[in-house]
């Protein structure tokens, strides 16, 4: 079960890592898919957005990037045209897929998953070990993507919301069976841009332009006291907020996002995510900024990570 996080130099506070010698109870055969999904609530958000592709200026300079995480330096790069998923796949999407093809996740393979501390009864706060280093974080037996809190935790009210507790594992073969990939970073950056050059945001400059909330992040102060001022303590509806330049929705906070790259060059043992989530905050974790990047191992699966999908475009032959 979980102890200190591994990731040398790695953010824990966004994501805690598995170690290689975690283990649990893991379940048997494969999973039964969950009951209660609302008609056509899989099929609701999948508008995919064709994009041109083209140069633009990847990474930031900014004086609130995190030492090591290797934003830097601005840069251009350019990306072939490809689609992407306006939202990151939901509850309902997953569901899906599950009873399509019986798949079980890496938290159903190691029997367990790390859920904010906040988010459980006492009675599973005080048996559930939590990483020495982030100790806001409890690893629960039998948390899982359809039981997010633990046993006895579902998915009524959240169909709508993205699908968490899966590794990137799990996320390439949703991608797969859906028809797509994850996106690489470059791609991820371009898209979650939307159009605008070197902004901080996907929307701009200014975290709440007129007192307006435009993403699900961390409010008061962590990890004590979230004052949830944007009207999300967990995660929100894909749907939720304004969308960017280009009609991508909830690109910044929310949850983090797999992306198809390693952290470093070369290093598969740790995957890159972007865009935060409602856990990030100013005064730790201040990766909500478009260009900020985070990682972890692949096998590592939290309440705060999902996915969303891309798609090759085929060459215009007119």
């Amino acid at each position: 079960m979980p102890a200190a996080d591994p990731r040398p130099g790695a953010p824990s506070c966004c994501a805690p890592a598995r170690r290689p010698d975690d283990a649990g109870t893991p379940e048997p055969g494969a999973h039964t898919p969950v009951p209660g999904v609302p008609d056509g609530a899989a099929a609701a958000h999948r508008e995919r957005i064709p994009l041109p592709g083209g140069t633009f200026r990847m990474g930031s300079e900014d004086d609130d990037a995190n030492p090591g995480d290797a934003e830097g330096p601005v840069r251009e790069v350019t990306v072939a045209p490809f689609a992407v998923d306006a939202y990151a796949v939901t509850n309902a999407r997953f569901a899906a897929f599950v009873a399509a093809t019986g798949h079980r996740t890496e938290a159903e393979r190691f029997g367990w998953s790390y859920v904010f501390a906040t988010f459980l009864p006492g009675r599973l706060r005080k048996v559930s070990p939590r990483p020495d280093a982030t100790p806001w974080w409890c690893g629960v037996e039998g948390a899982r993507w359809d039981a997010p809190e633990g046993p006895g935790s579902g998915l009524e009210g959240r169909w709508d919301h993205p699908v968490t507790h899966v590794g990137w594992a799990d996320a390439r073969a949703f991608c797969a069976w859906d028809g797509g990939r994850l996106p690489t970073e470059a791609e991820w950056e371009y898209a979650a841009r939307g159009g605008l050059d070197q902004a901080r945001y996907p929307w701009g400059d200014e975290l709440t332009p007129g007192g307006a909330h435009r993403c699900n992040i961390w409010q008061g102060s962590f990890p004590s006291r979230n004052t949830a001022e944007d009207g999300h303590r967990g995660t929100a509806p894909v749907h939720a907020y304004p969308p960017n330049g280009f009609g991508l929705y909830n690109v910044a906070g929310n949850v983090w996002e797999w992306t198809a790259d390693t952290w470093r060059p070369g290093d598969p043992g740790q995957r890159a995510m972007r865009g935060g989530s409602y856990l990030c905050h100013a005064s730790y974790c201040n990766r909500y900024r478009v260009a900020a990047r985070t990682a972890n191992t692949p096998d590592s699966t939290t309440g705060n990570v999902g996915f969303r999908v891309v798609r090759d475009v085929p060459p215009d032959r007119s």
